[in-house]
């Protein structure tokens, strides 16, 4: 399969719909995922992000196939969560959604499958901080990046916060 698919895309949504817990709508909307998408091919390159998304992909129609969740959980966490190679990958697709941070794959993954040139820690792009999923996540806006909105200083805070004794 070519790496310039459109299934590998829509695997890859998949995929991070799955590590996230974000549905496919919000994460389009983030306008992240092709600059993910690619960012994570440029890292790893093409053979074991194709093994990755294809190996989710049969987990993920196994589980449609027999209408249960508990094989795309339990799946995801023997084969590719608790895999030497997709691990790390895995977990650094999570991160790279909430945090919009590619972090520099560990040591022994380098060692083991080789040392990639754009396997570093960097920020693909300046619009993929405000567009991270830890904001909507945590409920706030990211600071200094979106504004609140109008009068939003006027509502209480979301979270509740205890009040001081007076002495």
């Amino acid at each position: 399969m070519d790496i310039n698919s459109p299934e590998l895309t829509e695997y890859f949504y998949d995929l991070s719909v799955t590590l996230t817990g974000f549905s496919r709508f919000h994460l389009q909307g983030t306008g992240q995922g092709e600059l993910y998408f690619k960012t994570i091919h440029e890292v790893i390159g093409p053979n074991i992000l194709i093994d990755l998304l294809k190996l989710f992909h049969e987990i993920d129609e196994a589980a449609k196939k027999s209408d249960d969740n508990l094989i795309r959980t339990n799946r995801l966490r023997l084969e590719i969560l608790g895999s030497e190679q997709l691990g790390p990958i895995a977990r650094n697709i999570i991160k790279l959604w909430y945090v919009a941070t590619w972090y520099e794959l560990p040591k022994d993954w380098r060692e083991m499958y080789g040392t990639k040139t754009q396997d570093r820690t960097f920020i693909p792009s300046s619009t993929a901080y405000p567009e991270g999923l830890l904001w909507p996540a945590i409920g706030v806006n990211p600071p200094g990046a979106k504004s609140p909105g109008y009068a939003t200083w006027s509502e209480e805070p979301l979270v509740g916060l205890p009040k001081s004794k007076k002495s």
